[in-house]
C-alpha cells in the first residue's frame, strides 16, 4: 500500500480509505447487512495496508455502526484509524449531544473515535450547530481523550464551505465530494486547494459517483479509454485522476463486493502517489467531454431563468435529466426528482410550470425550456 499525508498530523493516511456506506447487505434490504461478507472485505483491506475506516451514524438505516463493530473484533480495530459523523439530525440541542455520541460508542464497541466529523454540513445545518455550541462541546470530547482529530464532510456551495473552514482553526481535515466529472461541484477543485492551503487534510469521497464511472462506460467514453496509448479500467483511470492533485490526503471508496475491494486495493498498491502525465490528463478531459456530449438539453446550470414565479427549480432537473442520459437511470435518479434528496421537491418539479415563456426569453442558450419540462418530466416520472 502506498500513503499520502495529513498536513496537521504526524500519521500517513493509505491512498486508500475503506468507505463503509454500501457494503454488501441481504436481499435488498439496506438495514440488513451481511456481516460475514463484510467483515471478510474490511480484513482484507487492513491485511493489505488500508489504515483508515470510515462510517456514519446514519449508513444503512442506523446499522453501518454495528457491522463495523463485528469486523473490527479479533484485533483489527488496533491496526485501524476509526472514523464516524455526529449525527447532526438527530439532536435538537446541546442536551442531546452526549447521548448521540455515547450510542456511537456502544454500537462501535470502542472507547474512543479516532477522527470524528461533522456530517453532511449545508446550510442551515453548519449555523445551527455553531450557535448550539457544537465547537466547544467537540474540544472537550478531544480534552477527555475520546476523541483525537476533528473535521466535516460538506454538501454546499464554495464560499459557504471556506466559511466553515475559517470558523475554525483546529479542524484537521474535511470530506469532500470530488471526481473528474464534478471537478467544480460543491466544494470541488478550488475547496480542495482552499482548504489544503490552510493545512487540512483532504479527504474524497464519491470518487466514482457512487459507481457510475465505474459501470459499464457508454460507448463514445469507451473508445476514449481504448485509443488512450495506457490500457486501464475506468476504475484506475478515475482514481488515478484524484491521486494526481497532491492536495488529496486520501480517497474514500464505497466497496459492496470482494471485487471490488481486491481491484481497489491493487490500484492503490501500485498507483496511490503517481500524478498522471499531460497526455493522459488529456485523456481523461476526453473522457469528460464525451459524457457532457450525451447531455440533451444544453443547460450550463446559469440560472439566468430562476428565479420561476412558480419555484420551478430548472436548472437542477435539468442536471437530473442530463445526468440520467450520461449515466443511465437508477433509483437514485427518482429520490433527486421530487423527493427533495439533494435535488427537488413535489412543490419545484415541472408540473408547476405554466408555459410564461420568461424563462426561455432569459436563457442566454436558447432553451425551449417549457417544452423540454414536459418531456422530462414524462421521461423521469415513467422511470422503472
Amino acid at each position: 500500500m502506498q500513503y499520502r499525508k495529513i498536513p496537521k498530523i504526524d500519521w500517513k493516511p493509505s491512498s486508500l480509505g475503506f468507505g463503509a456506506m454500501r457494503l454488501p447487505i441481504i436481499n435488498g434490504n439496506q438495514a440488513k447487512v451481511d456481516i460475514p461478507a463484510a467483515t471478510q472485505m474490511i480484513r482484507y483491506a487492513i491485511n493489505h495496508g488500508v489504515n483508515y475506516l470510515d462510517t456514519a451514524y446514519f449508513y444503512h438505516n442506523g446499522y453501518a455502526e454495528q457491522a463495523v463493530a463485528q469486523a473490527l473484533k479479533d484485533g483489527y480495530r488496533e491496526k485501524i484509524k476509526l472514523a464516524t459523523k455526529f449525527p447532526a439530525r438527530e439532536v435538537k440541542s446541546r442536551a442531546d449531544f452526549d447521548g448521540a455520541f455515547e450510542r456511537q460508542l456502544e454500537r462501535l464497541q470502542t472507547d474512543k473515535i479516532d477522527f470524528y466529523l461533522l456530517h453532511g454540513l449545508h446550510r442551515p445545518m453548519w449555523d445551527e450547530l455553531r450557535d448550539m455550541g457544537i465547537i466547544p462541546w467537540l474540544e472537550s470530547k478531544v480534552t477527555d481523550g475520546r476523541v483525537d482529530y476533528l473535521g466535516f464532510s460538506f454538501h454546499d456551495e464554495l464560499e459557504y464551505f471556506k466559511s466553515i473552514v475559517d470558523a475554525y482553526d483546529n479542524w484537521a481535515f474535511c470530506q469532500v465530494h470530488f471526481n473528474y466529472m464534478d471537478v467544480d461541484y460543491q466544494a470541488g477543485r478550488r475547496g480542495i486547494e482552499y482548504a489544503a492551503g490552510k493545512n487540512l487534510g483532504v479527504f474524497i469521497m464519491e470518487p466514482l459517483r457512487g459507481g457510475q464511472l465505474a459501470q459499464k462506460q457508454p460507448e463514445p467514453v469507451a473508445k476514449v479509454w481504448e485509443n488512450a496509448r495506457v490500457q486501464r479500467t475506468p476504475v484506475e483511470w478515475a482514481l488515478r485522476w484524484i491521486w494526481s492533485y497532491q492536495e488529496v490526503s486520501m480517497i474514500l471508496s464505497g466497496m459492496s463486493t470482494m471485487e471490488q475491494v481486491i481491484e481497489n486495493v491493487a490500484i492503490a498498491e501500485r498507483s496511490g502517489n503517481s500524478r498522471l502525465n499531460k497526455r493522459e490528463l488529456v485523456t481523461v478531459e476526453q473522457a469528460r467531454q464525451a459524457y457532457k456530449d450525451l447531455q440533451p438539453v444544453p443547460c450550463t446550470g446559469c440560472r439566468y431563468c430562476m428565479p420561476c414565479e412558480n419555484s420551478v427549480e430548472i436548472p437542477v432537473i435539468f442536471r437530473i435529466y442530463n445526468e440520467m442520459k450520461m449515466y443511465g437511470a437508477t433509483p437514485m435518479t427518482k429520490m433527486l426528482y421530487g423527493g427533495g434528496f439533494w435535488g427537488v421537491t413535489q412543490e419545484q418539479n415541472a408540473t408547476h410550470c405554466i408555459e410564461c415563456g420568461k424563462c426561455s426569453e432569459a436563457c442566454p442558450q436558447h432553451i425551449e425550456i417549457s417544452d423540454w419540462l414536459k418531456k422530462v418530466h414524462q421521461e423521469l416520472t415513467g422511470l422503472k
